[in-house]
């Protein structure tokens, strides 16, 4: 059996906001700093240990691993960042509030967009100040790779080959793993592991701060994951992901 720890950056200040955040680099609030701290506090306390970790290349998500492993004591821990690890990119909706998103265009819309496989937003045009290109962290990849808007489909496919070439090696080593990303990053990888339809994984919201434990067997094929912290705090949680893009 092998294991991995996945989770979600601690909340941002567009979270709070309950805002389109995607490549934004929207920094974590007090109470997202905190989620981070107390997810140290249960790996250390439940004796989880890491040899590397992963991250996206977004500071909510590098803040968030930074203030883990330093809560564990083990900062030393080797961290790689990937942009293949970054959020969902929502293009044109980047920045909106998803509230009044849903009052202009309805609620299902909104849905789609959020939750759906191969639905995409509108792009962001790619003389648009926000799109990745002008980023100076991403100057030495390619601007044809780079997104101005994906569905969740889109975001499988820059996840997978990650995962396949660089972390799964890592895991057939026996080496304890741990990545913190975003919600539809690890959507993304979970989808793949866990070969989950098109449409179920629709249904999957991921809490942020969270830590969740995922399993594979001696052939790595994902049989499953909890998280593991307090299974109602946990509940609530999750459910308010899922109210997020409702009026």
């Amino acid at each position: 059996m092998y294991k991995l720890v996945l989770m979600r950056h601690g909340e941002s200040v567009w979270n709070a906001e309950n805002r389109f955040t995607g490549w934004a680099d929207a920094d974590l609030t007090e109470a997202g700093k905190n989620q981070a701290v107390c997810a140290g506090q249960l790996l250390k306390k439940e004796g989880y240990e890491f040899d590397v970790s992963y991250s996206s290349m977004l500071r909510r998500a590098i803040g968030t691993l930074w203030i883990v492993l330093d809560t564990m004591g083990i900062m030393y821990t080797p961290t790689s960042l990937s942009w293949r690890l970054n959020e969902r990119h929502y293009g044109e909706l980047q920045g909106l509030n998803k509230s009044k998103t849903a009052a202009k265009f309805g609620e299902d819309k909104v849905l789609i967009w959020r939750r759906s496989y191969d639905i995409a937003p509108e792009p962001l045009s790619i003389d648009d100040e926000r799109h990745p290109r002008f980023d100076l962290r991403y100057k030495n990849i390619a601007t044809n790779l780079l997104p101005s808007s994906e569905c969740l489909r889109d975001t499988v496919n820059r996840v997978v080959p990650f995962w396949n070439d660089h972390i799964l090696p890592v895991v057939r080593e026996g080496k304890n793993v741990l990545i913190v990303a975003h919600g539809n990053s690890l959507r993304a990888l979970i989808k793949y592991m866990g070969n989950i339809s098109d449409q179920d994984i629709m249904n999957l919201n991921i809490p942020t701060g969270q830590p969740m434990l995922c399993e594979l067997d001696c052939k790595f094929n994902f049989t499953g994951y909890h998280y593991l912290g307090n299974p109602s705090e946990i509940d609530i949680a999750v459910s308010a992901i899922a109210e997020q893009g409702k009026k």
